[in-house]
């Protein structure tokens, strides 16, 4: 089989864009996500349009035996992926650390970096086996500074940012590149899923400006893994026009 992706949080946002840019530049994609029906209904979009093999698994990062059991019994045509896009990631709330609920902060922890954690385990040893292969996290704008209310989630995509650096040291002498990519705002799910399915107030996240889309993002990602194997973009930080930081945009900027 021809050059093989593995995409976590495939099932919607940044994910489904990776999946679709890769599979449009011939990549075969295994879509992994805890969302079996959408992941289905990608998996025929993406083999109609692109003619290209998709393998969806329902997987959740979080759970550790099922991580190293599904990705450890891969069918033998899927074994040897070459990209690893650790895209599931979340956020849960936005109370200040003394109002927070500790469950949200272990869901956070538990996917943002855990999940991380053990997808990488699950592929790397091939990959140095190969000695080649390319390894993308999804970070964020908040791995780089905090803001109110984001404490826990800040902290589990600064420990993203350390992780990717940890881990170009860690294949240092192989041919694995480790690539960051780190969005500011971007409109997708990620403001519903923080607000527990509170569109209106996830709406208002996105009011009065024009935030990345999750096609930006997957275009950033599919820049980064197309360049010649000698080059590794560390750290891309990719941010809207109307946003300066995680705390200013173009709607409290007026305000100052």
């Amino acid at each position: 089989m021809d050059k093989i992706a593995l995409i976590t949080g495939a099932s919607s946002g940044i994910g489904r864009a990776c999946a679709e840019i890769l599979a449009k530049n011939g990549i075969n994609v295994i879509i992994a996500a805890r969302r079996l029906e959408r992941l289905v209904e990608l998996e025929k979009e993406l083999t109609d349009k692109y003619k290209v093999e998709v393998l969806p698994l329902k997987l959740d990062v979080t759970n550790k035996e099922e991580v190293f059991d599904f990705l450890g019994n891969l069918p033998k045509d899927w074994q040897d992926v070459e990209i690893l896009i650790n895209n599931a990631g979340l956020s849960k709330g936005l109370d200040r650390l003394q109002d927070g609920k500790v469950e949200n902060w272990e869901i956070m922890i538990d996917t943002n970096i855990k999940g991380l954690l053990y997808v990488t385990k699950a592929i790397l040893p091939r990959m140095v086996e190969k000695n080649s292969g390319t390894i993308v996290n999804i970070a964020s704008i908040a791995g780089h500074e905090t803001y109110p209310g984001g404490n826990v989630y800040c902290a589990t995509k600064a420990a993203v940012l350390h992780l990717s650096k940890a881990l170009r040291m860690d294949v240092l002498g192989t041919n694995i590149r480790v690539i960051s990519i780190d969005p500011g705002m971007v409109e997708t799910e990620f403001s519903i899923v923080r607000f527990d399915g509170d569109e209106e107030r996830a709406k208002k996240v996105y009011e009065n400006i024009t935030p990345l889309t999750a096609e930006d993002v997957a275009e950033a990602v599919w820049f980064a893994v197309s360049r010649p194997k000698h080059v590794t973009i560390e750290d891309l930080v990719i941010m809207p026009t109307q946003q300066a930081s995680a705390l200013l945009t173009v709607k409290n900027y007026k305000n100052l």
